[in-house]
């Protein structure tokens, strides 16, 4: 293997297993993919974030390979399309992502409030990408439709995908949207607390 690929695969493989071992993600409910090259390296359908390895990822468009990408590999591949400097996207099911995508009521292009500064400076504006079943065209067409009207999404009640110049900075974009979602909550909370 390229040790440039490599190098890629064990960032991807550390990112997976610190989201796994901090219950971020759970069973096989989340994926993620990389982009070197022309090619796009992709977890396998049914891969499992906490046991990933190098057999794990499925390198699609390369003659011979072997594995089934993900079911949601268009999601992907419609940001690596929105932006030739995205090089690694992640989709997960975080908790507090998934409930704020069930509770928000307001404008879909950016849901998630500035309670802080860091979500705009890490990623920009979070768009809620209406609900469909996942893996289905229809899913597929309604994040088409709004992926030019924010930075990174939250497919409603299922969760967030987001893109980065590579996995680490698409790791800690997911961290920071994850956090903001559950700071929204709780400042929900509190408010009816007072």
């Amino acid at each position: 293997m390229d040790k440039d690929i490599k190098e890629c695969l064990d960032q991807a493989i550390w990112c997976a297993r610190s989201l796994f071992e901090r219950n971020k993600v759970s069973g096989s409910s989340a994926n993620l993919s990389l982009k070197i090259g022309d090619t796009i390296y992709i977890t396998a359908s049914g891969s499992c974030f906490g046991n990933l390895d190098y057999d794990s990822f499925v390198p699609v468009g390369i003659p011979g390979c072997t594995g089934r990408p993900s079911k949601e590999f268009p999601l992907h591949e419609i940001l690596y399309k929105k932006d030739p400097s995205i090089k690694a996207v992640l989709h997960t099911h975080s908790i507090n992502s998934v409930i704020w995508s069930m509770i928000y009521e307001g404008p879909q292009e950016d849901c998630i409030p500035s309670y802080t500064p860091y979500l705009r400076m890490k990623l920009g504006t979070v768009g809620l990408v209406p609900y469909a079943k996942p893996g289905s065209e229809e899913l597929f067409s309604n994040f088409r439709a709004c992926v030019n009207l924010s930075d990174g999404f939250i497919l409603k009640n299922h969760g967030p995908v987001v893109g980065g110049k590579d996995i680490m900075d698409a790791f800690y974009i997911l961290e920071e949207l994850e956090e903001s979602a559950r700071i929204a909550m709780e400042l929900i909370r509190l408010k009816k607390d007072i």
